[in-house]
């Protein structure tokens, strides 16, 4: 299985539908794990964003031009107390899931990145296992507080 890997940076953007894309892949392959397709766009945005504030990148895993998996990597601009970086989102298309393609896309992610990487999963998830085997530890647990509108 031959999977061919493009990287998008703030310096490398994907063409527009390219973009969109990656967004509905994102979108339909998180499944139960997914959050809104505006979302989704915003930290694709982001990561593709060249300012001082914001940057990242995007990989997308394609096998005979379909894409079969996605990462989104967002810096946070805080090294040592908060990660460098937050990997917002990792997907497998559900046809191709045990494949090793998670594995793929996570070795590459590290590889491509600088500095420590940040990542929520909810303990349910599947890929917590993944996370776990390329060597991600639970540091934390998250305490969220969600302001009433």
């Amino acid at each position: 299985m031959k999977i061919n890997l493009t990287v998008y940076t703030p310096d490398s953007k994907p063409a527009i539908e390219e973009k969109y894309n990656v967004v509905q892949f994102l979108y339909h392959h998180l499944e139960q794990y997914r959050d809104s397709e505006e979302d989704i766009q915003k930290s694709v945005d982001y990561a593709l964003a060249n300012d001082k504030f914001t940057g990242g990148i995007v990989i997308v895993a394609k096998l005979q031009n379909e894409i079969v998996g996605a990462v989104i990597i967002n810096c946070t601009g805080m090294n040592g107390y908060v990660p460098d970086n937050l990997l917002v989102y990792i997907a497998v298309h559900n046809k191709h899931r045990g494949k090793k393609i998670g594995r793929f896309l996570m070795n590459k992610t590290i590889d491509l990145t600088d500095g420590d990487i940040a990542l929520h999963v909810e303990a349910d998830n599947p890929a917590k296992l993944l996370y776990e085997k390329v060597g991600f530890t639970n540091k934390y647990l998250e305490m969220r507080y969600i302001k009433p509108i």
